[in-house]
């Protein structure tokens, strides 16, 4: 009976090297949306602290 020897080193090698650029990839999508996300987050709020502030001032 033969056995199958598997992959070679160099089809390992690469294999490792393109799991690594997609999770660097993914990665910098994720960042990049959580960063968009916070300053979604901080736009709001400084507007309603701007309203709030506007409204406090002139009562």
């Amino acid at each position: 009976m033969v056995e199958n020897p598997g992959p070679s080193l160099a089809t390992r090698a690469l294999a490792l090297v393109v799991l690594l650029v997609a999770a660097y990839v993914l990665l910098r999508i994720v960042v990049g949306l959580v960063a968009g996300l916070v300053w979604i987050v901080l736009l709001v709020v400084a507007v309603f602290g701007v309203l709030w502030a506007w409204r406090t001032l002139r009562r």
